[in-house]
């Protein structure tokens, strides 16, 4: 199936309010499984990190679950925990070789829309420096589709959705691929409740607010729910609100929204004193450098 950011430009507002909504580690419980039990195995297996696959596996996972890269795509991610796996000193003291990717690092660099569809007409195209790139990717994508079934939404998310469905369009910005997030929304009878769900192939974030807002909606009639920092940045680029998710405290900050957090959205209480307490705590949840 072809996605497209035009569905997003082309997407006319119902609503006085737009609500944009992460998925993975925000909807689902899904970042902890996802990587733990499908990328990290990978990530060592494609790149050859058998000899120092605690380490990997403790990189990878800050990286991707416990520091403000978390949520990042997953090509940048692979781009970081292999720099960060190369300088510890315990890799080295093994004499391992851990792997760089100039071509990734080159169409990381130059590419929006880092995803599966555009990854794979490069290697199609002949670069041939992404062809293991792609092979670890796939991996992935095989090892999600077959482990991550039955993770449902957190607590009061279907009711915070039906308190918003009158109200505001609603939306998935995501970097998980489209199927994926098509598959797990369609699973637990929540994809009637979104307009659009955008995945990685339909660009970043930041354009997928973008393109789905810009001139449509006053930006303090926008939010952005997200768990990771890259949420907040694609809000602040865009110049709208944001609440935080906060990792490992899920239920509450759902609760929070339910209870107050949407009341002083729609009230235009949301801007200001209330947005910069939340982000207060979201800001102190995930460190930016390892302990190591």
């Amino acid at each position: 199936m072809s996605y497209s950011a035009q569905s997003l430009k082309d997407f006319k507002a119902k609503h006085d309010f737009f609500i944009g909504i992460d998925s993975d580690g925000c909807v689902f419980d899904s970042m902890e499984i996802k990587h733990k039990e499908c990328f990290t195995p990978m990530f060592i297996k494609h790149h050859n990190l058998q000899a120092v696959s605690k380490y990997a596996r403790e990189v990878w996972d800050f990286v991707n679950l416990y520091s403000k890269t978390r949520g990042a795509n997953r090509f940048p991610a692979l781009i970081r925990s292999l720099d960060l796996l190369r300088e510890r000193s315990e890799v080295k003291a093994r004499h391992v070789n851990v792997p760089s990717y100039p071509a990734l690092e080159d169409w990381v660099n130059r590419e929006s829309k880092l995803g599966n569809a555009t990854l794979a007409s490069e290697v199609e195209g002949g670069n041939e420096g992404l062809s293991h790139i792609k092979t670890w990717s796939d991996s992935i994508n095989e090892q999600v589709s077959d482990i991550v079934h039955g993770v449902p939404p957190f607590p009061l998310l279907k009711e915070t959705l039906d308190k918003s469905l009158n109200r505001a369009d609603m939306m998935v910005i995501s970097q998980t691929p489209c199927d994926a997030l098509e598959r797990e929304w369609a699973e637990h009878n929540i994809s009637k409740y979104v307009e659009i769900i955008a995945g990685q192939e339909m660009g970043t974030k930041t354009e997928h607010l973008k393109f789905a807002t810009f001139n449509k909606y006053d930006c303090d009639k926008i939010l952005m729910i997200g768990d990771a920092p890259g949420d907040h940045k694609a809000a602040k680029a865009n110049g709208v609100l944001f609440y935080p998710i906060l990792p490992g405290n899920e239920e509450h900050s759902w609760e929070r929204l339910y209870s107050e957090g949407l009341d002083h959205f729609f009230a235009g209480t949301y801007a200001g004193e209330y947005e910069e307490k939340l982000f207060s705590e979201f800001d102190n949840c995930l460190p930016e450098k390892p302990s190591w």
